[in-house]
């Protein structure tokens, strides 16, 4: 492990990450708002942090990364970004304790939307923009983008890339890795910028419209608003982030090879097809069961119904209504939607739904195995066979991720929280969804929490962001060994 150079490049994303808190900074000398002095000291301690660590650890230019170091590299730099993202919230005074500007901060970072702001719009504008900003980042990941504008980090960008990318099997569209990056990221900013048209289009005023779009593309879910989505009681603006949230959820490189032409690029793809169907089947249930129980109209329990299930099988967590209120079935359905998740390549969290296609597919092949044990057979995923290394990987990546969760579930649990918010809380922390239920729900927050089970669930959060294996790797003795 070649520490120096490890530390050489989170020292150039803390710098970047400095760099960027000048558009807040912008807004709120826009605004005149009370977050002006935070940001500029936060800002000059970034960049003097990043810059610091870039000139100390710096050395001959290297033409190879290996795998350990591109994990030590996004692990530690997705917790760097962390702690000096929280700078803002903390020097202002949103938060008196480090531990929840941190949370939030983290939460931010890796677009889960857990929040412990219990008054959302008494913050400064500049740094509810700096909430959406770091969301925005997140989302495609800011070690991409480092990949993408930082060629300098020559052939090792494809471990980081591998580290960082949520994805069973990273798509690379072009053969140099910094232009695949550059693509998704354009793919990114584009979509994000038609909805951002379309909120204006509604009325939404610019501000609340960006913000809103920089935490919808990356499955985010904070809003400017205490109520989220729910503030507005608008069906147009409910159709749009439905809309979007749904794009967000499809893998990016579906987006790039359907504006390059391929009108059947969604429908060719077998798990664009099964998240779609889920979200269909899902939304259905839903709705029949909470219309006559809550909603009295099937357009209310469709709207309702529909916008819930998708922001929570995407892991993007806005809400347009009380789900806690909901009868026990549609809540039960919402729970287990916070484990399925969104399709790899795309932005949001939870297990991937690849992933459950595969071992859904390895499970009906040993069934079958019983019944035919001399039969050759194979997992195929869109008519290509899947290896067995991946299948290993997968199957171990879902019980490392069942495993953690009842742990972490029974830790939080223990530390005095009740049942219901300590299996939520767990879940949608890492799931990268947000809300949970009851104490975490659509209508309140993770204030409550206790100080150790913040931390228990910023852990939560970074395992889920970054697919287990790279934060969880650090624990494996041989990682440490030569």
């Amino acid at each position: 492990m070649r520490w120096n150079y490890v530390f050489y490049i989170v020292g150039i994303l803390t710098f970047f990450l400095g760099v960027l808190m000048a558009i807040p900074l912008l807004c709120a000398l826009y605004y005149k708002d009370s977050s002006v002095a935070a940001l500029i000291m936060s800002m000059a301690v970034t960049t003097a942090a990043g810059a610091g660590l870039y000139l100390f650890f710096r050395g001959p230019k290297t033409e190879y990364l290996s795998q350990r170091e591109g994990m030590a590299i996004v692990a530690i730099g997705w917790t760097a970004v962390g702690l000096f993202g929280a700078l803002p919230f903390y020097w202002n005074g949103v938060f008196d304790l480090f531990i929840d500007a941190f949370f939030e901060s983290v939460s931010g970072f890796t677009t889960t939307g857990a929040s412990v702001m219990t008054n959302i719009e008494a913050v400064p504008k500049g740094l509810l923009l700096w909430r959406s900003l770091i969301q925005w980042l997140g989302g495609m990941g800011i070690i991409v983008l480092s990949v993408a504008i930082l060629p300098f980090l020559g052939v090792g960008g494809m471990q980081l890339y591998k580290a960082e990318v949520p994805s069973p099997v990273p798509d690379k569209l072009k053969p140099r890795i910094s232009d695949t990056a550059k693509i998704l990221w354009k793919v990114y900013a584009l979509i994000s910028l038609a909805q951002l048209l379309m909120l204006l289009i509604g009325g939404m005023g610019f501000y609340d419209a960006l913000c809103h779009t920089l935490t919808t593309l990356p499955t985010g879910g904070f809003s400017t608003k205490n109520l989220s989505i729910a503030h507005y009681d608008s069906v147009y603006f409910d159709v749009v982030v439905m809309i979007f949230m749904v794009l967000a959820g499809i893998n990016f490189s579906l987006h790039y090879q359907f504006m390059k032409g391929g009108t059947l690029a969604f429908w060719k793809d077998s798990e664009c097809r099964f998240f779609l169907a889920v979200v269909l089947v899902l939304t259905l249930v839903v709705s029949f069961n909470i219309h006559g129980a809550v909603y009295q109209t099937v357009g209310e329990a469709l709207r309702f119904g529909s916008f819930q299930v998708i922001s929570i099988v995407t892991t993007t967590g806005f809400a347009t209504a009380d789900y806690n209120q909901w009868p026990s079935m549609s809540k039960l359905i919402l729970l287990l939607c916070m484990f399925l998740g969104a399709s790899a390549g795309s932005t949001g969290g939870g297990m991937k739904c690849m992933r459950i296609m595969i071992c859904f597919k390895y499970c009906y092949k040993e069934l079958f195995n019983l019944l035919h044990p001399h039969a050759v057979t194979t997992v195929k995923i869109g008519g290509k066979s899947v290896s067995d290394t991946v299948i290993r990987s997968i199957l171990g990546f879902l019980a490392l991720y069942m495993g953690l969760f009842a742990l972490c579930s029974v830790l939080l649990a223990g530390m005095g929280v009740d049942v219901v918010t300590s299996v939520s809380a767990v879940a949608a922390s890492i799931g990268n969804i947000g809300p949970g239920f009851h104490l975490v729900g659509p209508v309140g927050n993770y204030a409550e929490i206790p100080t150790m089970g913040k931390w228990l669930l910023v852990w939560c959060m970074l395992l889920g962001r970054l697919e287990i294996y790279t934060i969880i790797i650090f624990l494996v003795p041989e990682f440490w060994r030569k």
